[in-house]
């Protein structure tokens, strides 16, 4: 897929380069336009890929909950890579890949259970500017999670606002995993009326 980013993608070279791109490619077939963009700063890249990896490691909240937060804010924010990204991903973890695809259009769509609607509407709330997290929200999800998983939601829902607005602000777009492996098309945001 060819798009134009904001910074052009970094040829990958060196040692750590070429362990980079032989690892992601053989995760994910080809290595995406992100890593070259962010390859200008190997530091921050590496770092970002820690985070994240960690991220995947913890387990107090529920996959499928904590994938689809990820969407619900990449939605919200425009980045299509972590939307495409996450899409794929859900396939790839043997999640609910009908719900997936509906997240753009999440309170339209009768798919999603009132736990679900509750998480979604959290990762929207944390990512507007201000937040606009209620306590009666986190009271509910809460009741439903336990503290352990709430704060786990909470920590990868802030993380998802890292990634999804650093790859919107340097014009990091999809590279189609989820069309690549078959995967419908998602579901269209609703168009937001203008406030003007």
């Amino acid at each position: 897929m060819v798009h134009t980013t904001r910074i052009p993608p970094a040829e990958i070279t060196g040692v750590k380069g070429a362990l980079l791109k032989r690892m992601i490619g053989k995760k994910l077939g080809r290595v995406p336009t992100a890593v070259g963009v962010y390859w200008h700063n190997p530091r921050v890249l590496f770092a970002s890929f820690g985070i994240g990896g960690k991220v995947q490691k913890w387990d107090a909240c529920d996959e499928g909950l904590k994938s689809f937060a990820h969407m619900a804010v990449a939605s919200l924010i425009g980045c299509s890579w972590c939307l495409d990204f996450n899409y794929f991903e859900s396939r790839n973890k043997g999640l609910d890949v009908d719900k997936a695809r509906e997240i753009p259009r999440w309170r339209e769509a009768d798919v999603f259970t009132p736990l679900e609607r509750d998480v979604l509407e959290y990762a929207e709330a944390m990512s507007q500017t201000p937040p606009t997290v209620t306590d009666e929200l986190v009271d509910r999800l809460h009741a439903a999670l336990g503290p352990a998983a709430l704060v786990e939601l909470t920590s990868v829902i802030a993380f998802a606002n890292m990634s999804t607005r650093g790859n919107v602000a340097l014009g990091i777009e999809s590279d189609g995993f989820a069309a690549a492996c078959g995967l419908k098309p998602m579901a269209a945001r609703p168009a937001v009326a203008s406030a003007a």
